[in-house]
């Protein structure tokens, strides 16, 4: 190579569509499992896929599937190593918010969970639906 030139690294990214149906996130999961093991070091694979197992739970529960009865996850990894995942959905009544669960409810934990594990996230409407997105990088803060 000569000098002063640089090589770029080119970002990578995924998709996959899951049922409209608790077993989308096992299945969100185990794809982004396949497809990061290696590429991400496993401490940030680990929050990525608590993550993006906790939007598209909160999608299934909250929000109207697409077209087809599905949701769509995607993912990217960036030459600097942040990851992003994005789950879109039909969207639902209300927009996305974390909610204050108390010490004995069973659920309503999984926004505050992504925030603390996401270096940010936020939520995007379009004229087809709704995305909650994440970006995960070195400065996210694991629970573990």
């Amino acid at each position: 190579m000569e000098a002063g030139v640089a090589t770029a690294v080119a970002e990578r990214s995924w998709h996959v569509v899951v049922p409209h149906h608790a077993r989308g996130a096992r299945a969100a999961r185990h794809r982004l499992t396949t497809e990061l093991a290696g590429t991400v070091p496993d401490e940030l694979l680990a929050d990525v896929i608590a993550v993006t197992g906790e939007l598209v739970v909160n999608a299934v529960r909250h929000a109207r599937p697409l077209p087809g009865d599905v949701i769509r996850v995607a993912w990217s990894v960036t030459p600097a190593g942040v990851v992003q995942v994005r789950v879109t959905d039909g969207g639902g009544r209300l927009r996305p918010n974390p909610r204050q669960a108390g010490p004995q409810a069973l659920d309503g934990r999984g926004l505050q969970i992504v925030g603390a594990l996401a270096n940010r996230w936020g939520v995007e409407h379009d004229n087809r639906g709704q995305s909650v997105w994440a970006e995960l990088g070195e400065h996210s803060h694991s629970l573990a």
